[in-house]
C-alpha cells in the first residue's frame, strides 16, 4: 500500500492531478493488538503408558523431548483440569524454538482414563488426530518401521500439492498424520 501511495503521488504530481489517498489498513495493522502471544498451539495427551508414548513420539515420529514440568494437584484442580491429582508433564517439540508447538504427554496412574473409539477419525467426538510436517516422508516412515509401526491403509498417499501423507497410530491408538515430500 505504501508503494502504491508513493507511485500514485508521483503520477499525480507529474500529471497535475490532485487527490487524497489514505492508508487505513496500515494504520489498522500498526494499532492492532496482538491477540495471541504465540503463533503455535500446544496439545496435551493423557496416556495409558507415558514412557511408551514418549518413546513413540521421540523414536518413531522424531520429536525432541525438552524439559517437562510438574503441576501440583491443588493448582490443577483449581484450574479444573483434574480432581486432585499431581501431574508430571513431558514436553516434546518438532523444533527447539520458542514458537514451536509443544506436545504435552502425561499419565495419571491412580486415575486411568477411558479409551475412546479410534476406529476412524469420525468414530468419536473431540480431538481426532495430529498432523506433523516433516522434510522427508520416507525418512519419517523409516523411523516408524524401525519402531515396528506401519502406516495405515495404503500410506503414504500422494496429495495434490506434491506432498505425501501417511497415517500411523501412537501407543494409545491416536491418529498421527505424517506429511512431507519424498526426497528419494
Amino acid at each position: 500500500m505504501k508503494n502504491f501511495i508513493a507511485i500514485a503521488t508521483l503520477v499525480a504530481m507529474t500529471s497535475g492531478l490532485t487527490f487524497l489517498a489514505t492508508n487505513q489498513s496500515t494504520v489498522a495493522e500498526e494499532s492492532a493488538v496482538v491477540e495471541f502471544s504465540r503463533g503455535a498451539i500446544d496439545f496435551g495427551i493423557v496416556c495409558s503408558d507415558v514412557k511408551k508414548s514418549v518413546a513413540f513420539y521421540k523414536d518413531v515420529v522424531g520429536m525432541k523431548e525438552i524439559e517437562g514440568f510438574d503441576v501440583p494437584a491443588s493448582l490443577a484442580a483449581d484450574a479444573g483440569l483434574v480432581d486432585n491429582h499431581d501431574l508430571h508433564v513431558h514436553v516434546l517439540v518438532t523444533q527447539e524454538a520458542s514458537s514451536s508447538t509443544r506436545l504435552k504427554l502425561m499419565q495419571i496412574k491412580d486415575a486411568p482414563g477411558k479409551k475412546v473409539d479410534h476406529a476412524f477419525i469420525h468414530s468419536s467426538l473431540g480431538m481426532s488426530y495430529s498432523t506433523i510436517w516433516g522434510s522427508d516422508i520416507d525418512a519419517s516412515l523409516a523411523r516408524a518401521a524401525a519402531g515396528n509401526v506401519k502406516p495405515l491403509a495404503k500410506g503414504p498417499v500422494a496429495l495434490p500439492n506434491g506432498m505425501f501423507l501417511a497415517v500411523i497410530r501412537d501407543p494409545d491408538g491416536n491418529f498421527v498424520e505424517l506429511v512431507g515430500p519424498r526426497r528419494k
